[in-house]
């Protein structure tokens, strides 16, 4: 059975962190935050990593990344850009960003081909969700049983304001059954006790620190590029005057639920997650790191 393959997004703009934090240095010898995922699918069997990103950042990446893993993991670059004529879509349609995470995923069809999960470039996932989804993508996943791995919500919040998350709904089989993006989680302190909480509507729902979480870390067999270039086909006319719309991989998902063409398995793991959104995260994700590599979960040099 071939190795499972790691599929990066990398290709957003991060106009909010003001520079490409895919490339961002945050370890002590200017690893990125892509470099201790990599290092940790490496680590639990993976054969192969995909970079997702816009074809003028090919080099830059390439620069970066091939001497560090040269004989250690076999590496591909997959391009996300405008042009729908791929996808049978004969439209010219303008935007400022691209079409979105499940777009991105769509754009690797003709390249991958076998069991594969995909990651975002600038989050920290930890080698615990890597070790549990390669067992998922070597034993359990067919073309009907995909997974995500779902983190527990208060691991994933920030003590400086409120993030969006997408809570999962899991039944007795540990099968998500919904996703509902919530935009405004956050921690506060209720008679001395810090509880969670999320508002919509001006509403405030407080939600049990058990919760699940998606941090868009999913395992997929190439299936997924046939039913998703589907569902492509249908939200492009229907979203072509909203240049804000995206095809994302958890609304992917809840069609498949609801059809009932797919089931998604909830690979619970207790990994703490960080990530960075804005330049005032850095500090924060590179003080997370060093306490890591103090502690020997990581070497101070990873390649």
């Amino acid at each position: 059975m071939s190795k499972p393959t790691l599929l990066i997004l990398a290709a957003g703009m991060a106009s909010r962190y003001g520079s490409m934090k895919q490339i961002d240095p945050f370890g002590p010898n200017g690893e990125t935050i892509i470099d201790y995922s990599i290092y940790d699918a490496i680590r639990a069997g993976f054969g192969k990593v995909s970079f997702i990103i816009r074809e003028e950042f090919a080099e830059k990446f390439k620069d970066i990344f091939e001497p560090k893993l040269a004989g250690k993991i076999e590496t591909d670059y997959v391009y996300q850009s405008y042009d729908l004529t791929p996808f049978g879509i004969d439209r010219q349609i303008e935007r400022s960003k691209p079409w979105g995470t499940a777009h991105a995923v769509l754009s690797a069809r003709n390249q991958i081909n076998e069991p594969f999960c995909v990651i975002n470039a600038d989050d920290f996932y930890g080698y615990e969700a890597f070790e549990k989804m390669a067992k998922f993508l070597t034993h359990e996943v067919t073309d009907s049983k995909f997974s995500l791995m779902g983190y527990q919500i208060d691991k994933t919040l920030s003590d400086y304001g409120s993030v969006s998350r997408g809570v999962c709904k899991v039944d007795d089989d540990g099968n998500m059954t919904e996703i509902n993006e919530r935009l405004k989680v956050y921690f506060k302190e209720v008679d001395g006790e810090r509880r969670i909480f999320f508002e919509e509507d001006g509403v405030e729902t407080e939600l049990p620190r058990s919760s699940r979480v998606s941090m868009n870390f999913w395992g997929f067999t190439p299936a997924i590029f046939k039913v998703s270039e589907e569902l492509f086909k249908a939200f492009v006319p229907a979203n072509e005057n909203n240049p804000k719309s995206e095809f994302l991989i958890p609304k992917v998902a809840d069609e498949l639920i609801k059809q009932g063409k797919a089931t998604f398995k909830v690979l619970p793991t207790s990994q703490k997650w960080f990530g960075v959104t804005y330049p005032e995260d850095k500090p924060i994700v590179q003080e997370s790191i060093a306490k890591l590599i103090n502690s020997g979960v990581y070497p101070s040099k990873l390649f």
